[in-house]
């Protein structure tokens, strides 16, 4: 909580050490929490077989909707939060937290009421065959219901921790996926419950996750508190909140919409098996992400309550920090997946056939990983800082100005190797987007840190920049 110690902890600590406190407690909170799709999987390719497998793939671009809903009110609000606490304004950052819990409860119910007007529509307009279709069914009815603890989880780990505290978001989801997993081991091997049973597991965890940030905020132990006059819609801090958090949004949407077209594609040149395979590599995936996220979500309090307070040489330091932390963990992932990606693959099945073709794919597909450090912190840098416009286009430029585009290219010339193909191609030239818009931002703060510090010298005027 940003009480006067914990203030003074984001103001004055070392960078390197503050982003591993920060980052640490919310890297454990998000590994956890990846646990409760994939254990899903898990379960479900031993006990189900490839076609489950292949169910969960399916709803998997729904799933990453409700994921982005929770990211864009928790980050556009996180975001707000921590420079409006940098800016010493409690009352606005409070304002914020209301409203983005509002923004939340009101997309998730508007998307539940969507998604289960016709379930079968949109599980086959995300590439659903006739034998995957049933599993897919089962499992989207109960993950939809559950909506709502999902987004609402989300959306509470960015918002305490902009307030400075990570332990509380670590132990909710802690909490959750523990509960996942042994929901998951009941309902699944004794019960037979199959699918349903995975996607039920998850929405109880969720909702006992969602329970415990709530106590955390009404059992007055939060530095921010949530008051009901809060809940009312200010529309300039909405708009405020949606304008920032639409990057982790639309970031969602067009993971979604790619992961369609993917799908899509797969069914297409590679049939179900393929789908099976794609699914456990985002599995797989979530966790090589990870770094990069979590690192990402570390930087963001200190950058963003740093640039509120206008001590940009800070704000640089974690920037560069940051990424230097991200690639390191980014090569480290590319070595194991590059090299070694057998074992991980049979943590989800012991299908021989299955097990060749995603060690295949994830032999292309993985080799854009090292890049992903930069990619991922470099959006995440123009959210914290308020930048809308340059976060929106990083965010969309992976999965909708490189990765559909060349997943309509590749595959008619080199069938499914132009699916694999299609990631780490889109990942290198993101890369280099995203360092087109990054350097002149690190310049304009250099500029910015060089003025603040001529303006502090007695006697002395700061130079114009023409």
């Amino acid at each position: 909580m940003i009480n006067n110690r914990n203030k003074s902890v984001l103001d004055d600590s070392r960078i390197g050490r503050l982003l591993f406190k920060l980052s640490l407690p919310t890297f454990i909170g998000m590994f956890v929490m990846t646990l409760y799709n994939v254990v899903d999987t898990i379960f479900i390719g031993h006990y189900v077989g490839t076609l489950g497998i292949a169910g969960l793939s399916i709803v998997f671009p729904l799933q990453l909707l409700s994921v982005g809903i929770g990211e864009m009110t928790g980050m556009g609000g996180a975001s707000l939060i921590s420079r409006s606490l940098g800016a010493g304004d409690k009352p606005k950052a409070e304002r914020t937290l209301g409203n983005a819990l509002t923004a939340n409860i009101l997309l998730s119910v508007a998307m539940m009421i969507a998604c289960l007007a016709n379930p079968d529509f949109w599980l086959r307009l995300m590439g659903s065959s006739e034998t995957i279709l049933p599993y897919a069914r089962e499992y989207m009815v109960i993950i939809i219901f559950g909506m709502l603890f999902m987004t609402f989880a989300m959306a509470s780990n960015n918002l305490i921790r902009a307030e400075g505290n990570a332990r509380v978001p670590m132990i909710g989801m802690i909490i959750g996926a523990v509960l996942n997993i042994i929901l998951d081991a009941i309902f699944i091997i004794p019960l037979g419950m199959g699918v349903q049973g995975a996607a039920l597991a998850t929405v109880i965890a969720q909702l006992i996750s969602v329970l415990y940030f709530m106590n955390y905020y009404f059992r007055g132990k939060s530095f921010l508190k949530i008051h009901t006059k809060n809940l009312i819609i200010k529309w300039q801090i909405m708009r405020e909140i949606l304008a920032i958090g639409i990057a982790s949004f639309v970031r969602m949407v067009a993971g979604s919409i790619s992961a369609i077209f993917v799908n899509r594609m797969l069914v297409t040149y590679g049939g179900d098996l393929a789908i099976s395979a794609f699914g456990i590599i985002h599995r797989i995936m979530m966790f090589a992400l990870m770094p990069a996220i979590v690192i990402g979500g570390g930087l963001q309090p200190i950058l963003g309550f740093n640039y509120g307070a206008k001590r940009y040489g800070r704000a640089i330091r974690a920037i560069m920090i940051a990424i230097a932390a991200a690639t390191a963990f980014g090569l480290l992932v590319f070595g194991a997946l590059y090299f070694a990606p057998e074992p991980f693959i049979r943590i989800f099945t012991n299908d021989t056939g299955l097990i060749a073709l995603t060690a295949y794919a994830a032999k292309r597909i993985f080799l854009g990983m090292y890049l992903i450090g930069v990619i991922m912190v470099g959006s995440l840098v123009f959210q914290s800082i308020g930048k809308a416009l340059e976060s929106f286009i990083t965010a969309v430029s992976r999965p909708i100005l490189f990765l559909i585009p060349l997943i309509f290219i590749l595959p008619p010339l080199w069938q499914l190797d132009g699916v694999w193909w299609a990631f780490p191609m889109a990942d290198g030239l993101t890369f280099l987007l995203t360092l087109g818009f990054l350097i002149p931002q690190l310049r304009e703060l250099r500029h910015k840190d060089r003025l603040i510090k001529l303006e502090a010298q007695p006697g002395v005027s700061p130079r114009p920049k023409f």
